[in-house]
């Protein structure tokens, strides 16, 4: 008998909504026996109940519901053991939350097969639902850039591909069934050489006069300024494609170049400005429309993030190109723009699967720094390129890992992300570790504390770059880092600590587990038994 998997069956749940889990067990013949479902919030556990099974042969899914109190936003952990004659003989671990809307703790996604006659939408977001992604993106959806929707149900689209819009509206139906939100993507001022021959006057320019062209004349930049004849028809835009498909809000894309540009009465338009402003319009158009609807603006390349921030994006969407390649820079770019929006933030920071240690290492750095990170999509997807469709697939290896991880980003985001705020280099020369470098002054070899703090406590990341000879994330790691086992922390600690817990998504468990705190001197010492790649050290005050 074996319990092959545990996972929630929806990307997050409702506040009042009733929690499904399904374990997946397999039997060579019929048998009787119990699942103990434990269900924890951070360190407590919450709730155990034993639910008798009568097993089939066979694979086959189980349904396990519980009833969360009416608290959102919130992460919870559940763990489950399969009982056989009295005798624990499996166990498994999984997460999920509850929130208000998916953007308090967005797990952004995508999708980008849109070809007639799709038939296998379910199982696609079915297996993203298993990694808690909450919200997708519909990438290169659209008949064209200038005219979202087609006239006709199937269309080519400007680069050949053949798609469906009865494909996209299962796939929305899909996403909607698992409570994961659709996000049309759309761009903020790209439109076909047809469209820009037609309206010149709409377009954007060199200073020389030159019209502005991306991708050789693919397409031409048109002006985004919320006033202009552009703005407002690509409004009415936005306003038909909800009309027609149920989506829940609008991805805006932009190319990160230029900064300014001219209009075509030769007018500076900086569009640092415009950007943020064509934003609060969008906001103001599609809200009546959709009360509940997202926005989210592509800051390419970390511009313009000072005042994209200060619009009404619902979370900060940071596209992280050079020269943000260290991985000091990961943590820098979502800390930053936490600090300026008071919102989420998700990094489109783009590994090859095939480097699975960098994306493991990437992911610990970005989960600990309260981020998201849109990599995942279709089924085995991971991003590779700025381009969707050139996406790569995950091993199974790899697969099992990012699982872990997610999980463990869900189950304790109320210390990683919900209501916290970096608080690093405050904690800077607070942390030390016996016999080993520390520090984000580091580039590499070294273990970085990333520290985060809410009401009542600090949650301190130790992230494991020992032993490792670089510290560039679009550089190939050769190894994993160094293993270091029963490290040695000393924190100079203001105030008195209640308790401290321990917790890595990296051993067998990602159960918390007190840590005894003994105090010498001026510091407090905290054996942790060990750091492969990422554990969570969580100080509750006094």
């Amino acid at each position: 008998m074996r319990l092959i998997d545990l996972y929630p069956t929806r990307g997050a749940f409702a506040p009042g909504e009733p929690i499904e889990l399904a374990a997946e067990i397999e039997t060579p013949a019929p048998a009787s026996a119990a699942i103990r479902l434990s269900v924890f919030h951070l360190a407590s556990l919450i709730d155990e109940r034993t639910i008798p099974v009568a097993l089939g042969a066979g694979r086959q899914r189980i349904a396990l519901d519980w009833q969360p109190p009416p608290i959102a936003p919130r992460g919870y952990g559940a763990d489950v053991e399969l009982i056989v004659a009295d005798q624990a003989s499996a166990t498994a671990s999984t997460a999920f939350d509850v929130l208000n809307h998916w953007t308090q703790a967005p797990r952004y996604g995508f999708l980008c097969d849109f070809t007639p006659g799709r038939n296998n939408a379910p199982e696609t977001l079915d297996e993203l639902a298993r990694f808690h992604i909450n919200g997708v993106q519909f990438y290169d959806w659209q008949y064209r850039h200038d005219q979202p929707l087609s006239p006709s149900d199937e269309f080519t689209d400007p680069l050949g591909r053949r798609l469906s819009l009865a494909t996209v509206r299962t796939l929305i139906e899909s996403a909607h069934r698992r409570a994961v939100a659709a996000m049309p993507y759309t761009a903020v001022y790209a439109a076909s050489p047809e469209f820009h021959r037609a309206h010149p006057d709409w377009g954007l320019y060199h200073v020389d006069g030159r019209p502005l062209q991306f991708a050789d004349g693919f397409l031409f930049y048109m002006n985004p300024t919320p006033d202009s004849r552009w703005s407002r028809r690509l409004l009415d835009q936005y306003t038909a494609l909800l009309r027609a498909l149920d989506f829940d809000g609008i991805h805006i894309d932009q190319y990160g170049d230029p900064i300014a540009a001219r209009d075509a009465a030769g007018r500076v338009v900086q569009l640092d400005r415009a950007f943020p402003a064509f934003v609060d319009s969008v906001v103001e158009r599609i809200k009546p429309l959709h009360p509940h609807a997202s926005v989210v603006f592509n800051c390419v390349g970390n511009w313009p993030v000072e005042t994209v921030a200060r619009s009404r994006v619902d979370f900060m969407y940071i596209e992280v190109w050079k020269p943000h390649t260290q991985w000091r820079d990961l943590w820098r770019l979502i800390t930053d723009a936490q600090r300026m929006s008071g919102k989420p933030v998700v990094l489109a920071a783009y590994i090859d699967p095939a480097r699975e240690l960098n994306v493991r290492l990437a992911d610990a750095i970005i989960f600990a720094s309260g981020g998201g990170h849109m990599e995942l999509g279709e089924r085995d997807g991971l991003l590779a390129d700025p381009y969707f469709p050139k996406y790569g697939l995950l091993s199974d290896r790899l697969r099992a890992t990012l699982r872990a991880y997610y999980d463990f980003a869900v189950r304790y985001e109320d210390v990683l992300a919900l209501a916290t705020r970096d608080v690093t280099d405050e904690w800077a020369e607070r942390v030390t570790i016996d016999g080993v470098p520390i520090g984000l002054q580091h580039a590499h070899d070294a273990v970085w504390p990333i520290v985060r703090e809410g009401a009542g406590f600090t949650a301190i990341s130790l992230i494991n770059l020992a032993g490792l000879a670089g510290g560039d994330w679009t550089e190939a790691l050769s190894g994993a880092p160094l293993a270091l086992e029963s490290i040695v922390v000393r924190l100079r600690a203001d105030r008195p600590i209640q308790t401290a817990w321990f917790a890595s998504p990296d051993g067998d468990s990602p159960r918390a587990q007190p840590v005894d705190l003994q105090k010498r001197g001026g510091e407090v010492v905290v054996e942790v038994p060990g750091l492969h790649w990422w554990a969570l050290l969580v100080l509750k005050w006094e």
